[in-house]
Parts: C-alpha cells; sequence; structure tokens
C-alpha cells in the first residue's frame, strides 16, 4: 500500500512533463520568410515579397501594427533576366519621427526625409545611421506620418546573415520603438534578390 502514493505521484509528474514537452513550440516553428507573389502599381510585371514578422521589446500603444516586419521585394530569376533586389523595408506601424536632412549637392528646395535608426546584430555593437522614410503612411493619419523606414543594401546584407537583429527607432509620439527580429535561414531571400 505504501508504493500506491509513490506510483501515484510519479505518474502525475510524468503526465506533467509530457504536457510541458507538447507545449513547447516545435523546432521547425521558428521564425520563417513568408513568400507572397504581387504586381507593381502599374501591372507590368510581378515581383515576390519576403515578409519576417518580428516583435516589440517596448511596448507601442498607438501602432494597428501588433508586430513589426521587414519586407523585401524582389523579382526572381526567370526566362531571361536575372534576379533583382527592388526594396527593402521596415515596417513599424506607428508615425515616426522624421529628420529633413540637406542634400550633399542644393538643388532646388528639397530636402530628404530620413529616420534615426539604431541596430544591432546578434552580439556585434550597436550602429547608427539615417535610413530613409518609407512610402507607408497610415490610411487615416497625414501623408507625413510615415510608419517604415527602408532598409539600406548594406545593413540589409549584415541583417540576413544574422541570428537575431535588435532595432531601435525615433517615433514621433513617444519614446523610441525598440524591435526584435529571429533571422531564418537567408538562403531562399538570396536566392531570388540576389543581395549577396
Amino acid at each position: 500500500m505504501k508504493s500506491t502514493p509513490r506510483l501515484l505521484l510519479l505518474a502525475s509528474l510524468a503526465w506533467a512533463s509530457a504536457g510541458l514537452a507538447q507545449s513547447t513550440p516545435p523546432p521547425g516553428s521558428a521564425a520563417s520568410w513568408q513568400q507572397a507573389q504581387h504586381r507593381d502599381a502599374a501591372d507590368t510585371y510581378t515581383f515576390t515579397r519576403f515578409t519576417l514578422v518580428g516583435k516589440f521589446v517596448t511596448p507601442v500603444t498607438d501602432t494597428p501594427a501588433d508586430r513589426p516586419a521587414l519586407t523585401i521585394d524582389c523579382i526572381p530569376p526567370g526566362g531571361s533576366h536575372r534576379s533583382k533586389l527592388l526594396a527593402a523595408d521596415l515596417l513599424v506601424g506607428t508615425p515616426l519621427k522624421i529628420l529633413y536632412v540637406e542634400p550633399e549637392e542644393i538643388r532646388g528646395t528639397n530636402y530628404f526625409p530620413k529616420v534615426a535608426v539604431r541596430y544591432r546584430t546578434d552580439n556585434s555593437s550597436e550602429d547608427e545611421q539615417r535610413w530613409p522614410a518609407g512610402t507607408d503612411v497610415i490610411p487615416s493619419a497625414k501623408p507625413s506620418d510615415k510608419i517604415s523606414a527602408t532598409v539600406p543594401k548594406d545593413a540589409l546584407k549584415r541583417m540576413l546573415r544574422a541570428r537575431t537583429v535588435a532595432i531601435t527607432i525615433s517615433s514621433d509620439h513617444g519614446p523610441p520603438v525598440q524591435m526584435q527580429f529571429d533571422m531564418p535561414n537567408p538562403g531562399p531571400v538570396e536566392a531570388a534578390c540576389r543581395v549577396e
């Protein structure tokens, strides 16, 4: 009779550990690039959009997006043409603080809208840059309320080779927004977009 409580205890521990093992995400469910086919605005060509969803490290209250995303648009190789990178964007979803930077050579009164960005790949030191403001805006907001930034090609190359990327970007309505992306295998993106 004394062994019955021990057996019940061991059985319940085994049952609980089996439940914990099932609740852990399987290895194949890690971050991955999602692919979708799109047409350009003039409906002249098809391109592939790779999307990687990240997470906000700091809470963001005024954003319609529940998570940030990296998108890479490219024309994959086929027929007589080679692959071509069209654009890489960081979609934040909240209005970003725009800095108007004076160009090196002034022709008229043009200033370039830029966004202050700090990013770090894996355990490297933080890199501070000014990325061009993206074209995405919140539909109900002013056209000047940009919610994305264009990722320069050199930064994109570093990010694709990393395991994790931490990004901090200036918000127009509060403290800087901090995000993190767990980077999957870059093979499909590099093959389709010629980012190497």
